[in-house]
């Protein structure tokens, strides 16, 4: 009888750390729904950039991407953004795409115009730059070399 009482203790003991973890897990995963206003960039290249990426202003996490999909006539990439409720975008801001260093995570980051006016639910950033293709670059550093024939 003894060893039931141990075995079931042990068990309950596990099933709790368990859901710690789960909840640990939940918090630190940025997953939890969250309140905001709903904002659309569209981008001619959105390379690396998924659901779930970091939008930020300043460098500090203002939001999350929540949808990135084709736009059928332009070919644009059309990105939906969820931005907390306490921040407020002037209309005038600008939306680029950025990594963090050379291999690092891409994001959105959105660099504040100086409009009295703010963004509401819905509106679309009129300044957008997609992101840079790195090996391209590097092509044209090295094949423009600069030299004179």
């Amino acid at each position: 009888m003894s060893n039931n009482i141990v075995e079931t203790v042990i068990g309950a003991v596990v099933i709790g750390i368990a859901a710690m973890f789960l909840l640990f897990a939940y918090r630190t995963a940025d997953i939890a729904p969250s309140s905001g206003y709903e904002l659309i960039a569209k981008f001619d290249r959105v390379d690396g950039v998924n659901v779930g990426a970091d939008v930020r202003l300043s460098g500090i996490k203002i939001g999350t991407v929540i949808s990135t999909e084709l736009e059928s006539p332009s070919y644009l990439a059309l990105v939906r953004l969820n931005i907390a409720t306490s921040v407020q975008i002037p209309t005038d801001s600008s939306i680029r795409v950025l990594a963090d260093g050379l291999l690092g995570d891409t994001f959105l980051a959105i660099e504040p115009g100086g409009d009295e006016a703010n963004m509401n639910a819905g509106d679309v950033f009129r300044f957008a730059q997609g992101s840079v293709n790195l090996i391209d670059l590097v092509g044209q550093a090295i094949y423009s070399g600069g030299g004179s024939k």
